[in-house]
């Protein structure tokens, strides 16, 4: 027998009587992929970390990075037709049950399983998610294989199968549904972002991250509320580990936005100010004999004759900041 308040009873006889926990039985979630065992879900974060940490990067180290957009292209736009389809579940029962709940929400087999379903599709989606790991790697963009990304990807994968097989709750809904949205806008823009034609046209990328930033705060307002007013309120150690994920995701895309952002665009107003135009000025060009020439491409009308003279141009933004870029290779070293 279910009940809605989880407290025992004494029976006739002076006997305890157990009653069913207020989560009822959720034995069902066993018989789907994945989900019957840990042992699959560890072995493919376990090859996960492998490939992305060391043999991903071995493997691509003398071969020419792989283009992909049409794969790209095809990924994207399915992540983005899983991210709507768990938007609109999830924004469904949000509009239908609210965001903070009165009652468990757990009680009835129909609400257990329309929970527990949303987790479920929510974590499909977290473990195809690991590809765009591979896809960095396959495409050599290691500087974007970052503690944060890996770290991100890795646990989201973990802490779903952990809640969806221990402890399902209504009070992870919220998330799934802002995480969905801002991956709408974010495959949207790998999407695009695989053709480079179009990357100029690409102007909110940092809002992206803004996004994020307002996502995790948010969820960890609805979900400290949820603990704190809920019937059935989260356990303990899942509001811990929502807690600490939380802050350290602030932490990381916060110091991630600045770094990308904020300190560039102070280096460009710094470059600015230097030159006292819109432009930068290109001081000083490298023979390979090591003989220097001191030239500025934007005026000298013989450049491009004696081009095969050189090497690289460093390009100095101030006495702190300087730049060198291969011309040959056409790389910033």
């Amino acid at each position: 027998m279910e009940t809605n308040n989880g407290i025992s009873g004494i029976g006739h006889n002076g006997t305890e009587i157990r009653r069913e926990p207020v989560y009822g039985n959720t034995d069902f979630v066993d018989t789907w992929f994945l989900m019957g065992s840990p042992i699959p879900v560890a072995i493919i974060l376990a090859s996960y970390l492998i490939f992305v940490l060391k043999i991903g990067p071995a493997f691509m180290m003398k071969r020419a990075p792989y283009q992909l957009s049409n794969v790209l292209l095809l990924y994207n736009a399915v992540q983005v037709a899983v991210s709507c389809f768990l938007f609109q579940k999830c924004f469904s029962m949000l509009v239908e049950n609210g965001v903070v709940p009165k009652t468990c929400l757990m009680e009835t087999d129909y609400s257990r399983r329309s929970i527990t379903t949303a987790m479920y599709f929510y974590l499909l989606a977290k473990v195809s998610e690991l590809l765009d790991t591979i896809f960095f790697i396959l495409r050599k963009k290691n500087n974007q294989v970052t503690f944060l990304h890996v770290y991100h990807h890795a646990v989201m994968v973990f802490v779903t199968w952990t809640a969806l097989k221990y402890e399902p709750t209504f009070a992870l809904v919220f998330m799934g549904m802002l995480n969905s949205f801002i991956h709408i806008i974010m495959y949207t823009y790998y999407g695009l972002s695989a053709y480079p034609n179009l990357v100029k046209y690409l102007w909110w990328k940092k809002y992206i991250t803004r996004l994020q930033l307002l996502q995790f705060v948010l969820v960890l307002l609805q979900f400290g509320t949820s603990f704190a007013t809920s019937s059935c309120p989260p356990s303990k150690i899942m509001f811990a580990s929502m807690t600490f994920n939380v802050f350290l995701f602030i932490y990381l895309f916060g110091s991630f936005y600045i770094n990308t952002y904020s300190k560039r665009n102070k280096k460009i107003e710094i470059a600015k100010e230097s030159t006292g135009s819109n432009g930068i000025k290109v001081n000083e060009l490298q023979k390979e004999d090591g003989e220097k020439g001191m030239r500025v491409c934007k005026d000298d009308k013989d450049y491009n004759r004696h081009l095969d003279n050189y090497t690289s141009t460093a390009i100095k933004l101030n006495d702190k900041y300087c730049f060198t870029f291969n011309l040959r290779t056409k790389k910033l070293l």
